[in-house]
């Protein structure tokens, strides 16, 4: 039923496929439609945005600055997990959504919108990520998917649409990629990269340089951490947003950063995607290795045992789940005492730890010393040896 949708709030990017689904809502369901755009750190000249969201028919149009929020609220706390998807991928679109979400659901009720409605495709995570959050917030909110709905079947058609409506839209032949960019990454799908075996085009990167034209000098930076979470880059005090700004700078003109990869998506495909995280490839690292001084053994193998199915929450859009958050605050736990600098070199793309040093290290070196010591008595690993082996022993007779 439609009669009972008088606005909706749309998630808005400006570009083809935003732009013809808005216009699309307003034929199909004959109501108001407030469109709300993120700037989450995607470089983009969001200027324009309202302005073309009013010409193509949005009552109201919401552009809001997020980056900060994205970094400390939803990044940060992922990266004190160690995240990553399938042994590689950092997540940077996945981490995204939730936050988009969360602020169309937060509109809608401002609004008194009856719906909130999304650009992802019948094909993607992203459909699932958007719908999974709006149903941990707000379990009664109608949610519109046009390319679920509609007869458009592919970018040609939308561009038909578009001409059609009079809706202005620039699209490229040279660069026919699906693309996403926040603070944590750049993504491209589509194009040569339907083929795993296809070399990606040269526009498929735009974060960072190729390796081969990275500096032959490699650069050194450090990084400061309290409680899990980056707060310091060669000694000066950033925001959790600065962070990124500057490490993707520093990262990307170092070519560090670069994945392509085929991925298995939630709802039952493999797709293969290009992706860019320069900042987050370095704090990744920086972090993984502060840990090995600070936290302890046994909480360092249980989180890591977690990790996948952390990471897995994040991809299928479980971030407003219960079990997500109770594991976040083991996580937290975790945490508390990941505090020191890691010291760092950058060349040709690899991330290479130079020292790392902290104020609560549990790193003895008396004990840890080749040298004589007084601390540790070597006959003391006889029965703890004799002790282990018991079972091995035991197996071995029978």
């Amino acid at each position: 039923m439609t009669q009972d949708i008088e606005r909706v709030v749309l998630a808005y990017s400006g570009g083809l496929d935003t732009s013809v689904i808005l216009a699309w809502i307003k034929q199909t369901y004959a109501c108001e439609v407030i469109t709300f755009t993120a700037d989450l750190g995607q470089g983009e000249d969001l200027s324009g945005v309202e302005r073309r969201a009013r010409e193509t028919g949005a009552e109201k149009a919401y552009v809001e600055d997020l980056r900060e929020e994205f970094a400390r609220d939803f990044i940060f706390p992922m990266m004190r997990a160690n995240a990553v998807y399938e042994g590689r991928y950092l997540l940077g679109t996945s981490i995204a959504r939730p936050l988009i979400a969360k602020r169309l659901v937060e509109i809608a009720k401002a609004e008194n919108a009856q719906a909130i409605a999304h650009g992802a495709t019948g094909k993607g995570n992203d459909q699932v990520r958007f719908e999974l959050a709006a149903a941990a917030l707000e379990g009664g909110i109608r949610i519109i998917a046009p390319w679920r709905e509609w007869n458009l079947r592919s970018r040609t058609d939308c561009i038909a649409f578009a001409r059609e409506n009079n809706i202005p839209v620039t699209v490229t032949v040279e660069k026919p990629y699906s693309c996403d960019g926040n603070l944590l990454h750049l993504s491209f799908e589509g194009g040569e990269l339907e083929d795993p075996w296809a070399e990606p085009g040269p526009h498929t990167y735009s974060l960072t340089v190729p390796v081969e034209q990275a500096p032959d000098q490699p650069e050194i930076l450090t990084i400061d951490f309290e409680a899990g979470d980056p707060v310091a880059v060669n000694g000066e005090t950033l925001t959790p947003a600065g962070i990124f700004e500057v490490l993707n700078k520093i990262g990307g003109r170092h070519g560090v950063g670069r994945l392509d990869m085929v991925e298995s998506r939630f709802v039952g495909m493999k797709s293969r995607g290009v992706y860019e995280t320069p900042g987050g490839t370095i704090l990744h690292f920086a972090h993984r290795d502060l840990e090995s001084l600070t936290m302890d053994r046994e909480t360092m193998r249980l989180r890591d045992q977690l990790i996948p199915q952390y990471a897995a929450m994040i991809y299928n859009g479980f971030w407003f789940a219960p079990e997500r958050e109770a594991l976040q605050a083991f996580i937290n736990k975790s945490q508390e005492r990941v505090q020191g600098t890691v010291r760092i070199k950058l060349y040709k793309g690899a991330v290479t730890i130079l020292g790392r040093k902290s104020p609560v290290s549990l790193y003895n070196p008396d004990l840890a010393t080749f040298e004589e010591d007084t601390l540790y008595d070597q006959a003391d690993a006889t029965g703890f040896i004799r002790l282990n082996a018991l079972r091995l022993k035991a197996w071995n007779v029978r």
